[in-house]
């Protein structure tokens, strides 16, 4: 392994330490909320370990996110708990996900998630929202740490 690699695993590591120690801190704060879901933990992966893929785009962890939770809270809302209406629900989810190109696979457990919770229209703003937002930024932090890395390795000082 190149010492480029494990600095990039390394600062990916820290960032993933952070946001989610940052998210799971304030759902201990007391009544705000939980801010934290374990799907931003794969959500972690992709935007900190792999932040080039397309999975790992801004438009694919906020939008996946969002399209899936809509979808999750309107079964939650309008159907019965069942295992056919979880299964309906990933499945419009991913078919959505694909056909708006926002595919982030975190996102396809939301519906699962949602739906055997009993979540309202409230978690898509605090919870998904929120994090998917926190997430990105601290994607785009971690992206400029490495590059700025990179790009102070080859320079000279006299």
């Amino acid at each position: 392994m190149h010492s480029e690699q494990i600095k990039s695993a390394l600062i990916a590591g820290f960032f993933s330490t952070f946001v989610l120690g940052f998210l799971a801190w304030l759902n201990y704060l007391g009544d705000y909320g939980i801010w934290l879901m374990a799907l931003f933990g794969a959500a972690a992966v992709l935007v900190f370990g792999v932040s080039q893929s397309p999975l790992a785009m801004p438009k694919n962890v906020i939008g996946g996110h969002m399209l899936t939770a809509m979808i999750g809270v309107v079964f939650s809302y309008y159907s019965a708990d069942s295992a056919i209406m979880i299964g309906l629900a990933v499945g419009i989810a991913i078919t959505l996900m694909i056909i708006t190109k926002t595919i982030h696979p975190a996102a396809g457990a939301n519906p699962i998630l949602i739906i055997e919770s009993g979540q309202s229209w409230d978690f898509l703003i605090m919870q998904v929202l929120a994090g998917t937002v926190f997430i990105v930024l601290s994607g785009f932090v971690a992206r400029w740490f490495i590059q700025y890395l990179m790009d102070n390795k080859y320079k000279k000082t006299a």
